[in-house]
């Protein structure tokens, strides 16, 4: 039914605009709760060749959290020295209809005093929602497009940002976001530009094929009432 009323909509923008400027309706605007979310995570990325955080705070507690997980107790009042370790934000999107067990895209940035994250590997990392839910693991070898060298005497050359890396598929998704949009009686449609015409035409459009079904809510959304 769902593809019937886009067929519907797609015969009504037809209706919308002229032969020679025509557009396609997903083009024009999207079902609402069809869109991606915002994933975040703090983690260590360890393997670095010297240029990590050394004896940054953050990065001494995140340590001591993981070494707990594998049983492994640091000694009170011992900061190690990370030189080859950097805490890092991770930051990921996850797309509208996203199953457990598929695999996204994650950036990983520094958020200290690494220089790069160049040849770094992320450790296993929970990846949070807004509402602090957990949906989605990291871990990988970063692909870092920056270069930094610095000689004896001081000078520097930084290319790009090497502080900044990218795990492809880096991220199993282990959470669905629930949107309602299999179960609701009503769907709506929302306009990426307010339009008031393009909205009541779409609407008679789809009323000529299914009687009853579209009402326009504003100018920039039609909600689409299912049959039973």
């Amino acid at each position: 039914m769902i593809r019937t009323l886009m067929l519907a909509l797609a015969g009504a923008l037809a209706l919308a605009a002229s032969p020679a400027a025509a557009e396609r309706v997903r083009d024009l605007g999207a079902f609402q709760s069809v869109r991606s979310n915002q994933l975040t995570g703090y983690g260590i990325v360890v393997g670095l060749d010297g240029s990590g955080d050394d004896n940054f705070a953050y990065l001494t507690q995140a340590m001591r959290g993981v070494s707990s997980r594998f049983g492994l107790q640091l000694p009170p009042g011992v900061n190690p020295a990370l030189k080859n370790a950097a805490a890092v934000m991770i930051t990921a999107d996850l797309p509208a209809f996203a199953k457990p067990g598929q695999r996204i895209d994650v950036t990983v940035s520094a958020i200290g005093k690494a220089k790069s994250l160049r040849g770094g590997a992320l450790i296993m990392t929970a990846l949070y929602g807004a509402d602090g839910e957990i949906y989605a693991m990291a871990q990988g070898s970063l692909a870092v497009g920056g270069l930094g060298v610095s000689g004896r005497d001081g000078s520097k050359l930084t290319v790009n940002v090497p502080t900044v890396g990218r795990i492809a598929d880096g991220a199993s998704v282990e959470r669905a976001v629930a949107t309602g949009f299999d179960q609701s009686e009503v769907l709506r449609w929302n306009l990426s530009q307010a339009d008031f015409l393009t909205a009541s035409r779409i609407r008679s459009a789809i009323n000529n094929r299914f009687p009853g079904t579209a009402s326009v809510e504003d100018g920039v959304t039609l909600a689409l009432h299912l049959p039973l």
